[in-house]
């Protein structure tokens, strides 16, 4: 069973950078064709994408984002990383990761809010 845990802090200051980890279970983040990305949805708002990595390390982002967001990954951890710099409260929202054939793969998400 395929199983994908979100964490990091809940709470960040303005400017800061925040960095939250997804620790995969149940398959390898280099299987072949799987990719991994986050999404964030805002409180009251729709869902959006931040960005992906795949199978060889190549990332992809959002054009609203690439500026300051960053994935990486972790192989010797299965863990996928995403890190954002200068957030500000317009970044508060739930992250979520996801991944595998065809994004089958999800997890919880969590909360992360921007204030001083």
């Amino acid at each position: 069973q395929v199983q994908l845990q979100e964490s990091g802090p809940g709470l960040v200051n303005p400017s800061q950078t925040l960095s939250l980890t997804c620790t995969v279970s149940g398959c390898s983040i280099t299987t072949n064709y799987y990719y991994w990305i986050w999404i964030r949805q805002p409180p009251g708002k729709g869902l959006e994408w931040i960005g992906a990595i795949n199978t060889r390390g190549v990332t992809f982002y959002s054009p609203f984002l690439m500026s300051r967001a960053s994935i990486a990954r972790n192989t010797s951890k299965n863990q996928v990383i995403l890190q954002l710099t200068s957030v500000t409260p317009e970044d508060t929202a739930r992250y979520y990761c996801g991944g595998g054939a065809a994004y089958a793969y999800w997890g919880q998400g969590t909360q992360v809010t921007v204030s001083s």
